[in-house]
């Protein structure tokens, strides 16, 4: 074989070795979560393809061009004492030119391998320079005993690995600028959550809510299991969250579960997790609420229509901290504060066998029964005034209440409770002609019980709630009025109480029906 040929196949080898080395770099930069990681592989690289005796490759800071990061391959314990010799030579000179470097040990990378030339070989270096947009922001340099080989296809090929460094470079400063202002995004939406959900920005007036919010206060200060009762939307899951956010856990996540809006077949994989191929469906490991949970608060709302297979498991978490997901065997432990919430007679459900009593009692650590609107009808006027600001915005308008259309909402019994009343004035606020709210805008109509609401109609109503509406509101309000204070012996204050209105209201009302008042 004549010596042309046995060039143009050495060429060929070191093409093919030049492309290998350039596919091994390019997966450890594409796969590497780490910049680190990626960095110091590619040195290992380097140092199997390249007879690379030893490496380092540095980082600049991109303000004041100083290293900030460095990675070696192939340097002994002493030689990185004299890392600051390449600091100040070839740096400097990379900074400035802007060019790839080559040279002797006499260029100043002596002092550097003076712990690794025992053989007193002459070390061959080259460095080049690592650019984004803005500059220069690191180099890459590798040595060698011998510089026999082609001197131009290493340095282009180096050339091509610092540029491949600096794209990946440029895209792991923008994901970690990225992740600073997710993060800060973060911190701004958990601190605007905690001020949502304290204690002081629920709307209430009555005492029995003042109770209510001081007992949730207390017991947020602790680590106890919270059962919540009370009618459906009567604020649970508000009270739930703000009991959260005032403990010791609230920059830990607080996830909800809606119990009985999940199908018996999928509770368990929902509170769980479940492992690949547990059932039919289930193409990849999915982890459960507990999980995402851990070290925060878990809300299991509607806790009384769990079924009594998943109430097993459940207890066995409560009680041991332990649970495995759907379909596996390991045992993963989580620190979970249980909030838990009904709008069922749990004790009754005991009774009849449809839910466990030791279950029962291991949530019903600390009780908070949260009342009906009905109960504390003081509560609405405040809240009517915090909801139409709330809808007086999402609509554009400024809309107001009359005191007529206050006292008509005042009349009803709320079966909803706030829910109800929240829908209530945001239909009002939409369906407003005027700028105020008048008492014929009210869309419930207080009938001889106080509670039916105008739609749905029953049909076998429909005579009934016609002969009331013949007589107008006026009357029935009258005639309400009237019957409450004979019953309290005309003293206005407990007949105020007994209608869910304030003394000053029934005073107004006495003086506007002229209702003749007993002396007792």
């Amino acid at each position: 074989m004549d010596i042309h040929a046995e060039s143009t196949i050495e060429g060929l080898r070191k093409k093919v070795q030049e492309l290998s080395t350039l596919y091994e770099i390019s997966k450890v930069l594409g796969t590497s979560l780490q910049l680190s990681d990626a960095l110091g592989s590619i040195l290992s690289i380097l140092s199997r393809t390249m007879d690379m005796k030893s490496g380092i490759i540095i980082l600049l800071d991109s303000d004041t061009k100083r290293p900030y990061m460095e990675f070696t391959h192939g340097l002994s314990s002493e030689s990185g004492k004299h890392i600051g010799e390449i600091r100040h030579d070839i740096l400097e000179r990379i900074i400035k030119i802007g060019n790839p470097l080559v040279g002797y040990k006499k260029e100043g990378l002596i002092q550097l391998y003076r712990g690794n030339n025992i053989s007193g070989e002459e070390i061959f270096f080259m460095a080049v320079p690592i650019k984004v947009q803005e500059g220069i922001t690191g180099i890459l340099v590798v040595d060698r005993l011998s510089s026999d080989q082609a001197i131009d296809g290493d340095i282009n090929l180096l050339a091509t690995i610092a540029s491949l460094i600096s794209q990946r470079i440029d895209i792991f400063k923008r994901l970690e600028e990225e992740r600073k202002q997710l993060f800060k995004e973060k911190l701004t939406l958990q601190r605007e959550t905690k001020v949502s959900y304290r204690f002081s920005n629920i709307i209430y007036q009555s005492e029995r809510m003042k109770e209510v919010l001081d007992l949730a206060w207390r017991v947020s200060q602790s680590k106890a299991t919270v059962l919540l009762r009370g009618e459906s939307g009567t604020g649970k899951e508000l009270i739930a969250r703000a009991i959260h956010y005032h403990s010791k856990r609230c920059d830990k996540p607080f996830i909800s579960v809606n119990c009985a809006a999940i199908p018996d077949t999928l509770i368990e994989s929902e509170l769980f997790g479940h492992e690949r191929g547990a059932f039919t469906g289930a193409t990849q490991m999915r982890r459960g609420k507990f999980e995402l949970a851990h070290e925060g608060t878990l809300f299991l709302d509607e806790i009384g229509d769990i079924p009594l297979s998943t109430q097993v498991k459940l207890l066995r978490v409560l009680q041991e901290k332990k649970f495995e997901r759907v379909g596996g065997t390991k045992s993963i432990s989580v620190d979970v504060r249980i909030i838990a919430a009904t709008n069922k007679d749990l004790e009754e459900a005991v009774r009849k066998g449809e839910f466990r009593e030791d279950l029962y009692y291991r949530l019903n650590v600390v009780p908070i029964y949260i009342p009906s609107l009905r109960e504390r009808k003081e509560d609405i006027p405040p809240l009517v005034g915090h909801f139409l600001q709330i809808y007086n915005e999402e609509n554009g308008r400024n809309i107001k209440i009359s005191t007529e259309a206050l006292d008509t909402l005042l009349m009803y019994d709320w079966p909803g409770n706030v829910r109800e009343l929240q829908n209530c004035v945001e239909r009002m606020i939409v369906m407003a002609k005027g700028d105020i709210i008048m008492a014929e805008d009210v869309p419930i109509d207080i009938d001889v019980n106080l509670s039916s609401f105008i739609t749905p109609k029953l049909p076998e109503r429909r005579e009934e709630r016609k002969k009331s509406l013949d007589r107008t509101l006026e009357e029935i309000e009258r005639e309400k009025i009237l019957e409450a204070l004979k019953k309290c012996g005309f003293v206005q204050a407990k007949a105020a109480r007994q209608l869910g209105i304030t003394p000053r209201q029934i005073g107004y009302k006495i003086k506007k029906y002229n209702i003749p008042i007993e002396k007792i």
